[in-house]
């Protein structure tokens, strides 16, 4: 495929891979340049049904997906599947950096949730500070108040802002914090394994973090079995004030 590559920083064209045209500009004022210049009818080939098709297969390798169990913790493609059924539809979800992030693409699937993310730029622990942001814009938007606001992180990314738990209990923030807890910085782990390295120092020392939440005032439920998943969901988002479900997750079944 020939690539015409639009970005506003002008070091990022052609960072990653050749592209036949390099455009340093906005996208939004890009687009529009282009659609003025289009022929009237466009002889593009509609690409519906291929799209189609392809989200039927992913779908059916989903649900194969959601069969694998090693017994070592609860299968990411069977959380975010609950995820996709429970969380409102209305619901500002703030994602973290990681495989949680990653496991968040493959298997969630969007209504009209609103999305915040870091876009990986090295900001680990971005999800749940990012939560206590939203919140405030919720409350402070005429037309937002009530939506519910969710954050998701693994335990590598909440233990770099754990304590600022207290402050959403402060101000009875109203955040429901899904963590993902496979007791190490399984990403890392990940990229070392693809580089034929040892595994080196990504082993976690983690604390109880449904305790920890329920010693900050807040609601905190411990899930270990993906059958006990939904409920304890529920009740999570319906807690009236800032709440935690730590998740003990598979570190391979992402």
């Amino acid at each position: 495929k020939k690539i015409i590559q639009v970005d506003i920083d002008e070091m990022a064209l052609g960072k990653f891979h050749p592209v036949e045209i390099p455009v340093w500009g906005d996208i939004s004022v890009t687009t529009e340049a282009i659609l003025d210049e289009l022929p009237n009818p466009s002889e593009s080939i509609d690409q519906r049904p291929d799209i189609a098709q392809r989200w039927s297969q992913w779908r059916e390798e989903k649900a194969r997906r959601r069969s694998r169990d090693r017994n070592q913790g609860i299968n990411s493609a069977v959380l975010f599947d609950i995820l996709s059924h429970v969380i409102p539809e209305d619901a500002v979800i703030c994602v973290d950096v990681g495989n949680n992030t990653y496991s968040f693409g493959r298997y969630f699937e969007c209504r009209r949730q609103s999305v915040l993310m870091s876009g990986y730029l090295g900001s680990i622990g971005f999800g749940f500070p990012a939560a206590m942001g939203a919140w405030a814009a919720t409350h402070a938007i005429e037309g937002h108040q009530g939506r519910k606001v969710i954050s998701i992180s693994g335990d590598g990314g909440f233990g770099q802002y754990m304590a600022e738990f207290t402050t959403a209990v402060k101000y009875e923030m109203d955040i429901t914090h899904i963590l993902l807890n496979n007791s190490e910085l399984a990403k890392i782990s990940k990229e070392q394994r693809a580089g034929q390295w040892p595994v080196w120092q990504t082993s976690l020392q983690n604390p109880n973090f449904a305790e920890f939440a329920s010693n900050c005032g807040g609601l905190g439920i411990r899930t270990e079995n993906a059958d006990n998943f939904a409920a304890d969901l529920k009740k999570a988002l319906e807690h009236d004030g800032p709440s935690l479900i730590e998740v003990v997750t598979d570190p391979e079944l992402i």
